[in-house]
């Protein structure tokens, strides 16, 4: 069974537009790994420039197979150039109802 997430990542100085264009081939690289679902991905944007990505794992399994998989290693060496993790409840719009993002 599939795993849907939301995670936050803050870009480092400089790294903005690095970040997004880094994100828009996250799951497509997953997907090639057979990884995660044919469910599209929702990419997004806070005030504070955070960028907000949805998508699904295929499986707790596929989750751990990320893990030892030489492609995503490197994918997640890329992302650590550019954006820090953060908890999504550190941002603003999460203090909303209905929080509202822009659409990258």
């Amino acid at each position: 069974m599939g795993s849907i997430v939301i995670v936050a990542y803050k870009p480092k100085e400089g790294k903005a537009e690095a970040l997004k264009e880094l994100t828009k081939t996250h799951v497509p690289r997953l997907k090639k790994e057979g990884l995660v679902t044919d469910r599209e991905a929702v990419i997004m944007e806070a005030a504070d420039g955070t960028i907000i990505e949805v998508f699904e794992w295929l499986s707790a399994e596929a989750i751990q197979n990320a893990h030892k998989n030489p492609a995503v290693l490197q994918m997640w060496g890329e992302y650590a150039e550019v954006c820090d993790y953060v908890p999504l409840n550190t941002l603003s719009e999460t203090n909303m109802m209905f929080a509202e993002f822009r659409p990258v």
